[in-house]
């Protein structure tokens, strides 16, 4: 599956994910913004923050999801997607020229600039 499709799916499809899949991805999202924050010392005391929060965790079962890193993450979050909720996910295909909108709910093509408003 080529990347538009499966940044297509994770972005719009999300409330699909399990709670695990949830989770992992709140906490690589959590652990990105505090790795290219500001100073150490505020780090420190954000990721305590997250912690408390929920934000991050320190569960192996949900961290386990993310070692092969992020894009192999998301493949994978929208490879369960598709085979188990197949009915649930569709397509925004302009009727001009057949290629993928930029959300489910787009009316003009951002590609030849279809509109079918």
């Amino acid at each position: 599956m080529d990347q538009e499709k499966v940044d297509y799916i994770f972005n719009y499809f999300g409330k699909l994910m399990t709670d695990h899949e949830a989770r992992a991805w709140r906490h690589y999202s959590s652990e990105f913004k505090l790795t290219h924050g500001g100073k150490k010392e505020a780090n420190e005391r954000m990721r305590n923050f997250y912690l408390e929060r929920g934000l991050i965790t320190n569960d192996l079962e949900v961290t386990k999801l993310l070692d092969n890193g992020f894009d192999k993450f998301k493949e994978n979050v929208v490879k369960r997607i598709l085979n188990q909720n197949p009915d649930k996910v569709y397509f925004n295909l302009c009727p001009n020229c057949s290629k993928l909108a930029r959300t489910p709910l787009a009316r003009q093509c951002r590609y030849c600039g279809y509109d079918w408003h």
